[in-house]
């Protein structure tokens, strides 16, 4: 029995490191896109940087966190219905995301189109707001590939099969870097050009995932073509897509007002930069639990799907305590590189002792973030998405700004008080989620997923597991 239940555990390891691997390398392809023009724009002067980065962030708050949001809907819909052989359903759910995805760019395409008077009415200055504007209306073509994109990422994750997937997002960010360069400093598009280059390479990276459909002999259960059933349901969709929208929305946004905040702190400029290149270090780190989480989401949505509850717990205990270990490593890495990691952003002598100080705290956020998304994507493998909403919003907004709040300006803590803030909030998050899934009843969500893939009419049992 107990060499049964070590032998479950190792495969179960297995399984989730065959995922995950791929996963954290796409999304390393995909961060490098806007990482890649930001660089190309920084030797456009102070203006063009600015410029970049304030649009760059508008459009993530306004519509990228947005639409990755949404596209995690399919986390749950796509991931269950492969783990119950109802594989048709894939491309039929993936679909119907697409078009969910596609009319909610339309109104993202509209605000971004006002980003400069938007910016202005914020009392953004205004020149950074104007070349932010520029900036931004580039992108809108690419804001449409990227909503594709997610779905067809989430198709390809919930039937296990990222390694292709990894070599195709591969060669769109190589290929990023020669577009960029080209648009940057041969077409006279500048700045612009940078943006351009991000919305070619979305469409690239589609049309790649495209081909790779067409022709791949083994997608042809999971893709077979476009289908009318995809146009029912919509509003269930939807439904199911808010909670999922929100999940990383709250926290993008939260994170945002805490830039907002270190702007009102004394030395503003200080503050605001020591605080940009601590986001800036959680977001590379973060690529790793995300891909973590992504491949745990997979495997419980998976085993739900086919009646096996006890496998997806132990997908799920699996999951938890690779993210441990591995927010042990990153957060004793990031330590270690506390003397020379300021000097990776800035050339300031002020804020690179700043971050000094600042790094053990980063790391404790690190490792209790990448715990935190493991468990978000158990939650989203089970379909608890609507909790999970709640427990962002309770977590990010009645937890960690009251205290960023308090121990940045009342203490004050300054920019090392907004951290703690977050930190407050990933502790939070950490104890709700692990509740909810040490108190969750497994064959119950195997019996609710059964019940969500019943739309191709193929009953599912809940397998016994003794």
């Amino acid at each position: 029995m107990e060499g049964g239940w070590k032998q479950s555990i190792v495969k179960e390891v297995k399984k989730q490191l065959y995922l995950s691997g791929p996963l954290i390398a796409i999304g390393l392809f995909q961060y490098s896109l806007q990482l890649i023009s930001i660089t190309f724009v920084g030797h456009h002067g102070e203006l063009a940087l600015s410029a970049a980065s304030l649009a760059t962030s508008f459009a993530s708050v306004t519509g990228f966190a947005l639409i990755v949001g949404v596209g995690t809907a399919l986390d749950t819909l796509c991931g269950q219905s492969f783990g119950a052989e109802q594989y048709h359903m894939l491309g039929v759910y993936s679909q119907r995301a697409m078009l969910v995805v596609s009319i909610i760019n339309i109104f993202i395409a509209i605000i971004w189109a006002n980003t400069k008077h938007i910016l202005i009415a914020v009392h953004q200055d205004a020149t950074i707001s104007r070349e932010a504007g520029q900036y931004i209306l580039f992108m809108i073509p690419g804001l449409f590939a990227h909503g594709l994109l997610q779905c067809l990422i989430k198709f390809f994750q919930t039937q296990n099969r990222v390694c292709g997937m990894m070599l195709l997002s591969g060669i769109t960010s190589s290929f990023h870097a020669i577009v960029c360069l080209s648009l940057v400093f041969k077409s006279g598009l500048s700045i612009r050009g940078a943006a351009l280059a991000i919305s070619v390479s979305y469409w690239l990276n589609v049309l790649l995932l495209a081909f790779y459909i067409k022709f791949s002999a083994s997608l042809t259960d999971t893709w077979t073509g476009f289908s009318i059933e995809a146009m029912h349901n919509i509003f269930s969709f939807i439904r199911i897509s808010i909670p999922s929208a929100l999940m990383p929305c709250l926290k993008v946004w939260s994170f945002e007002l805490m830039i907002f905040l270190s702007g009102l702190l004394p030395n503003p400029k200080l503050e605001t930069s020591v605080l940009a290149v601590c986001f800036n270090t959680a977001q590379v780190v973060w690529v790793i639990p995300f891909g973590l989480s992504a491949a745990v989401s997979t495997r419980v949505s998976n085993e739900l799907g086919a009646g096996r509850p006890k496998a997806a717990r132990v997908a799920a205990n699996v999951g938890i305590f690779m993210a441990i270990a591995e927010g042990l490593i990153v957060a004793l890495i990031i330590v270690l590189l506390r003397n020379v990691w300021g000097r990776v952003f800035s050339n300031e002598k002020g804020v690179v002792k700043y971050v000094e100080t600042m790094v053990p705290i980063v790391a404790a956020s690190s490792f209790l973030d990448g715990n935190q998304t493991v468990l978000s994507g158990i939650a989203r493998g089970c379909g608890w998405k609507k909790i999970g909403a709640w427990i962002n919003l309770g977590s990010y907004y009645l937890v960690g700004l009251p205290v960023a709040s308090v121990f940045a300006f009342v203490l004050p803590l300054k920019a090392k008080g907004l951290w703690l803030g977050i930190v407050a909030a990933f502790s939070v998050q950490i104890l709700l989620f692990i509740i909810i899934t040490i108190r969750g009843n497994w064959e119950k969500q195997a019996n609710k997923a059964a019940g969500r893939v019943n739309a191709s009419n193929i009953p599912v049992a809940v397998v016994s597991q003794g």
